[in-house]
């Protein structure tokens, strides 16, 4: 591939976002980066897998975002004599790995605000993933083994969570369309062709 193409997908609990990546990436023989952004950052960090992984995707209860896209926030933060808290320093270490990714490869990124971090890249193809509620529990329920009414539950409560850390990081809305390029909705192909329409549209970028 002799252009380079980023792929991001941002998605619903449970639509099959990640299994999604995963396909596109396979088909167009490029590395996935999704809960591999975790371990990274927390290497890089001397944090604790676990406490990473706890922290991810979690919007602190700071006032920080200035401070996360700056060009050198960790610099900016100490001027202030402020700590960051770590939700907001993986935010920073995450989105400084996205971008250094996003120059170095082609690549498909799972989540992370990445549609938003690599927003000026002109390689990039920011797609949204979303699919039928009944799908969404089934597959939930079936993946952890839980009743439906509890697969229910855990939907909302994580995609609370997406888009509150969405929000809060990006100052823009999880799930609105216009923030995207694709959004598309996994019940209607499944997900085997879901991921082949997102190569092929990747493909036809490339070719522009």
């Amino acid at each position: 591939m002799s252009k380079k193409i980023i792929i991001t997908i941002a998605r619903q609990y449970g639509s099959g976002g990640r299994e999604i990546g995963e396909k596109v990436a396979a088909l167009l023989s490029i590395p996935c980066y999704d809960r591999e952004l975790i371990t990274m950052s927390a290497q890089k960090e001397n944090i604790s897998p676990e406490i990473a992984e706890n922290a991810d995707e979690v919007a602190a209860n700071s006032l920080l975002y200035t401070l996360a896209v700056g060009s050198n926030p960790f610099g900016a933060a100490h001027l202030f004599g402020y700590t960051m808290p770590l939700n907001d320093r993986l935010f920073v270490l995450q989105s400084d790995l996205i971008r250094r990714l996003a120059e170095k490869e082609s690549c498909v990124i799972v989540g992370r605000c990445a549609d938003h971090v690599l927003r000026e890249h002109p390689g990039r193809l920011s797609v949204f993933v979303y699919a039928n509620l009944e799908d969404r529990r089934a597959r939930v329920a079936s993946r952890h083994d839980i009743s439906e009414g509890k697969a229910l539950d855990l939907i909302n409560k994580t995609d609370r969570r997406r888009a509150s850390y969405y929000n809060f990081y990006t100052g823009s809305k999880w799930g609105r369309y216009d923030n995207y390029h694709l959004a598309i909705n996994s019940s209607t192909l499944g997900i085997d062709e879901t991921a082949a329409l997102i190569a092929e549209c990747a493909k036809r970028k490339i070719g522009r």
